[in-house]
C-alpha cells in the first residue's frame, strides 16, 4: 500500500488526484539546510528523510511505499522556508517581488526494497508588488507555513506574471514525476 509522509492538505489533494488509495503518515524532519549544501541536493534530502521516516513507521506492512516530498523556492542561492512571522512573509514577498525565482520540488519513493527519486525545477516570473498588495496578503494569512511565504493556488496566482514548469509541482506535488515513479516503482500497481 501506498503512505504519504506528510500532513499537508495540498499534497493529499494532489495526491489523490492520481486515484490509487494512499494512506497518510504524520513524520517530523528537521528542515535545515548544511552549509553549503546547493539547492537542489538539500529539497532531495528533505524529501528522501520524508519518506524514511515514514518507511520506519510501517517498514513492517508487507508491500508498504512511502512518498516523500519536499519543495522550497529559491532566488539565486537563498532558500526561502516558510515565513517565521508577519514581517519575515512581507520580507520574502519584497525580494520575489518583479523577480523570476525557481521552485524546487522533490518527490522520493521508498519501500524496504528500493527508493526512486525525482526532482522538477518550475521558473515562477511575479509582477512588481507594492507594499498595499504586500500588507494585504500578508494580512489574509495565506503567507504562513508556505514556502517562499506565497500560495499559487491562492491570492498569489495573481502575483504570478509567467510560470514555466509544474503548476502542481509549485502547489508542493509534481504530479506528472510522481506518477511517473509511481508507475517505475510496480508497473503494474497502475498510477
Amino acid at each position: 500500500m501506498l503512505h504519504l509522509a506528510s500532513q499537508s492538505p495540498r499534497r493529499r489533494e494532489l495526491l489523490a488526484r492520481l486515484g490509487r488509495p494512499f494512506g497518510v503518515l504524520d513524520v517530523t524532519v528537521p528542515e535545515v539546510r548544511a552549509d553549503g549544501e546547493p539547492p537542489e541536493d538539500y529539497v532531495r534530502r528533505v524529501a528522501r528523510e520524508k519518506a524514511g521516516a515514514g518507511l520506519l513507521d510501517v517498514v513492517a506492512v508487507p508491500g508498504a511505499l512511502v512518498l516523500g516530498a519536499d519543495t522550497e523556492v529559491v532566488l539565486g542561492d537563498v532558500v526561502f522556508g516558510k515565513p517565521a512571522d508577519a514581517a519575515d512573509a512581507a520580507r520574502m514577498l519584497r525580494m520575489l517581488s518583479g523577480r523570476t525565482h525557481r521552485v524546487m520540488s522533490a518527490v522520493a519513493l521508498v519501500s524496504a526494497e528500493r527508493e526512486l527519486q525525482a526532482l522538477e525545477v518550475s521558473e515562477v516570473t511575479f509582477d512588481d508588488l507594492d507594499e498595499p498588495a504586500i500588507a494585504a496578503y500578508v494580512a489574509s494569512g495565506e503567507p504562513m507555513g508556505k514556502a517562499g511565504a506565497y500560495a499559487i493556488q491562492g491570492g498569489a496566482e495573481a502575483f504570478i506574471r509567467h510560470l514555466s514548469g509544474s503548476y502542481s509541482g509549485v502547489m508542493g506535488l509534481p504530479l506528472n514525476a510522481t506518477a511517473r515513479l509511481l508507475r517505475d516503482f510496480a508497473p503494474d500497481a497502475g498510477a
